[in-house]
């Protein structure tokens, strides 16, 4: 019997993990912290051996295939002894793919890819579409096929995860866009992780469809030295194009199967950053052949996901929203472009190697005030004391939130958008973001 081990025991380990188990391999599962009391009941009932605290060389050498979480680098000791003895280390959608037998739609790009993802399956699902979302969303691949086997996947994929693609190849591919995102687990090498996302088309072939945003340089010169033998199908707000999509006079044009046109007043999802979102996902669900009828409804009734530029509240004419997913310079970017108005900003977090050049001249014009929320605050500090007065520092949400909320002037916003992870003071971005509702509802 071949034995599989999987590294981490999270939601996509216990996921990939009981796949396996279920598919006749033999599985250990070994984890470097300490695995949660229900996942250790599940493992048990699911007679998988387990181990916390450490990773024992000899056990996981011992693999045929090692199944790595996107959260582990792939320089710990353990996985560098794999790959001199040449053990494949591969991801869970890697893994749990070869057992699905529906046509896959893959989401990925810096910015954008949730809320892509869960429009794309919105519109399938609207259609009456026998579809399932997962990935770097929700419930696992591997954990949705143990109960069932859907017509469509539609897949959001972290450039962590497509690390460890080895056949993974998409029916339709999705690049929204390429911006520095998870520079230290790269080495700092914005090109390494810019290729990394290109490893989304590389199995894909002529029956293949790939969309991909035009206005986006990076993603550009990366298509310069890529070959792409799928169909292409790019989206733009600056250019025309002639199979696609593209904004002309307010209005977007879809062109493909069926001409789909429809008002910017129309989409529910608003700016620009999600009228590239809106493109994408409505080109893919035209080469899914859905009415454009179905289309249209589902583009104009979606609802965002939360923490992604969600309002709310309004306490004395001071508007509170809350981006919290916002872990990178570029979404905070689109952040600040979105809100209207002057605003005080909450930031701060572990920073991923953030240049904040990058948005200077938006803080310069729309910010009157910010509010670190980090344990180590210096780099922010130093990037826009000369800009920006006062800048404050918070070692909680409710402190971030009763801050801003006095340092913000009637008809201002107060804007988390913190541009970093969340792991400093916070569980996750979802707990960050849920801290600061309750802190904004207890004014």
């Amino acid at each position: 019997m071949k034995k599989i081990v999987v590294l981490g025991a999270g939601v996509s380990g216990l996921g990939a993990a009981r796949l396996a188990k279920a598919k006749g391999y033999e599985v250990f599962v070994s984890d470097f912290g300490k695995i949660k009391e229900s996942t250790r009941n599940v493992l048990t009932r699911s007679e998988i051996e387990w181990e916390e605290g450490k990773h024992s060389f000899d056990r996981i050498l011992d693999a045929f295939t090692i199944i790595k979480s996107p959260g582990i680098p792939e320089n710990i000791p353990v996985l560098k002894e794999a790959g001199m003895k040449g053990i494949p280390v591969i991801s869970e959608i890697e893994f749990a793919s070869g057992f699905a037998t529906g046509k896959i739609i893959a989401i990925t790009g810096s910015n954008g890819k949730t809320t892509t993802t869960m429009l794309t399956g919105h519109i399938l699902r609207n259609a009456g579409i026998d579809v399932a979302v997962a990935g770097n969303i929700g419930t696992g691949m591997a954990e949705i096929l143990l109960k069932r086997d859907p017509d469509w996947w539609v897949l959001e994929l972290s450039s962590f995860q497509l690390d460890g693609m080895v056949n993974f190849k998409p029916d339709i591919a999705v690049l929204l866009n390429i911006t520095p995102d998870h520079l230290d687990r790269y080495n700092y090498s914005f090109d390494a992780y810019a290729r990394s996302k290109m490893k989304l088309v590389e199995n894909q072939d002529e029956d293949d469809a790939f969309i991909y945003n035009l206005d986006d340089p990076v993603i550009g010169k990366m298509l310069e030295n890529t070959v792409i033998k799928a169909k292409q199908y790019p989206f733009s707000l600056e250019k025309k194009v002639n199979k696609g999509a593209y904004l002309n006079n307010e209005t977007v044009i879809i062109n493909i199967n069926q001409k789909l046109t429809m008002s910017l007043h129309e989409i529910a999802l608003k700016g620009r950053h999600n009228t590239y979102n809106t493109m994408a996902a409505g080109i893919a669900a035209n080469l899914v052949e859905i009415r454009k009828e179905n289309i249209r409804e589902s583009l104009s009734d979606f609802k965002n996901i939360p923490h992604r530029l969600e309002f709310v509240g309004k306490v004395n004419d001071i508007e509170f929203i809350n981006d919290s997913k916002a872990t990178n310079i570029n979404s905070t970017w689109y952040a600040l472009d979105t809100v209207k108005g002057p605003l005080v900003w909450i930031v701060g977090g572990i920073d991923k190697g953030n240049d904040y050049s990058l948005i200077e001249k938006m803080v310069a014009d729309k910010v009157t005030a910010i509010v670190c929320l980090g344990k180590d605050n210096r780099k922010i500090i130093e990037a826009f004391e000369d800009i920006i007065e006062p800048i404050e520092e918070a070692s909680s949400a409710k402190e971030a939130v009763y801050k801003a909320y006095y340092l913000a002037r009637p008809g201002e916003t107060v804007l988390l958008s913190p541009a970093c992870a969340s792991f400093d003071l916070f569980d996750s971005y979802e707990d960050r973001g849920n801290q600061f509702k309750a802190a904004v509802k207890s004014l």
